[in-house]
């Protein structure tokens, strides 16, 4: 066994599939985050979608007893790499089955890690195995991480420098979810409500308390290289 538990992401990824269909991102408009407010160096959504799950799933390599040999942990391995494959496709970013798939993958890794460190001093808090880990991106930008976080069932919590920042982080990852399975503001233009997302037998889980730090205003006036570049 390794020294420590390895994640996905810290062996391999399917990164043709996550870079096409990063790379097609481009051409989308309908329904795309992107259309909301223009972001510099906004990052696709389906690469962030496939970064966190890598984050979050054990590699095989990390369960020996499940998978002893070499051949099995590939084996396995190439099963989390179709569920990406599927996950980072963009018909699918609503698509209740794949995201089921990953969900289930997410939660029995991080069960896994929580029966591991049943001893930590703090593991009631830290080691819930009821409740995934939140999310926090501290530059959150155009609120791809933070959304795609939210989408595979973490909470999310987003910050950052730029006032407009802050808006579309309101606006993508904060409102949406105050407003699910509600009837639609205007009923005459719309028959159906917006219970389309999250899932229903989601809701009760999937929670978003987003925290925004906003800087002094002269601050603001001039925001850092960083935030600048994002």
């Amino acid at each position: 066994m390794s020294a420590y538990p390895k994640k996905l992401i810290e062996v391999a990824l399917p990164l043709d599939a996550i870079n096409k269909a990063s790379a097609r991102e481009k051409a989308i408009r309908h329904g795309h985050p992107s259309t909301l407010h223009l972001w510099w160096a906004r990052r696709p959504l389906a690469a962030a979608r496939a970064v966190i799950f890598a984050q979050m799933v054990d590699d095989p390599s990390s369960c020996p007893d499940l998978f002893p040999t070499e051949k099995a942990q590939e084996k396995e391995r190439q099963r989390l790499f179709r569920i990406i494959e599927d996950l980072v496709q963009w018909e699918n970013t609503t698509n209740e089955e794949v995201l089921e798939r990953a969900w289930a993958e997410i939660w029995e890794s991080w069960r896994r890690a929580c029966a591991e460190n049943a001893d930590h001093p703090r593991a009631k808090e830290l080691f819930d195995r009821n409740k995934l880990p939140a999310f926090h991106d501290p530059f959150a930008g155009g609120s791809s991480l933070p959304l795609e976080a939210q989408r595979l069932g973490l909470e999310s919590y987003a910050s950052d420098l730029n006032p407009v920042a802050v808006l579309i982080n309101k606006a993508m990852i904060e409102i949406p979810p105050e407003f699910a399975g509600k009837p639609a503001a205007l009923p005459r233009r719309s028959s159906s409500t917006s219970s389309a997302w999250p899932p229903p037998k989601w809701r009760s889980t999937w929670r978003s308390r987003p925290v925004f730090r906003m800087a002094p205003p002269t601050t603001l006036c001039v925001p850092s290289r960083r935030t600048a570049e994002r």
